[in-house]
């Protein structure tokens, strides 16, 4: 399984954000939040949602081995990293970051409850 965006359909309501943020820091923080919502300005109403495509770039970046594929996706091993910031280098689409509250970068873990939220059908689930 994966995710699916259509931004077209994208409203910009970042119900998706909130979800993610919710559900992995028990708390309201869009900064955080493994999807990204980037506004398209200056044309108005205009969204694009960003989420991991599962490229593995990442994996193949870290030094130390800390990224791992488990399931659907690629996994940050809190233990084995060690913070360095090359896997947000390497990432082609930029929705590997850091934080500065967290010790290490926030990557999907397709937990899926964005799928949940979306109420316009741009973040789906796709077989």
């Amino acid at each position: 399984m994966k995710i699916k965006v259509t931004k077209e359909k994208c409203t910009g309501c970042k119900l998706c954000q909130q979800i993610c943020t919710i559900t992995h820091y028990n708390e309201i923080n869009p900064k955080k939040a493994a999807i990204g919502i980037e506004a398209q300005f200056p044309e108005p109403g205009y969204f694009l949602p960003k989420v991991c495509v599962q490229c593995g770039k990442c994996e193949e970046a870290c030094p130390v081995d800390a990224i791992h594929h488990e399931g659907d996706a690629y996994v940050i091993h809190k233990d084995e990293c060690t913070n360095c910031g090359i896997c947000v280098e390497a990432c082609p689409f930029g929705v590997i970051f850091t934080h500065a509250d967290l010790p290490t970068p926030i990557i999907c873990d397709f937990c899926m409850k964005c799928t949940e939220v979306c109420n316009t059908g741009a973040i789906v689930v796709e077989d």
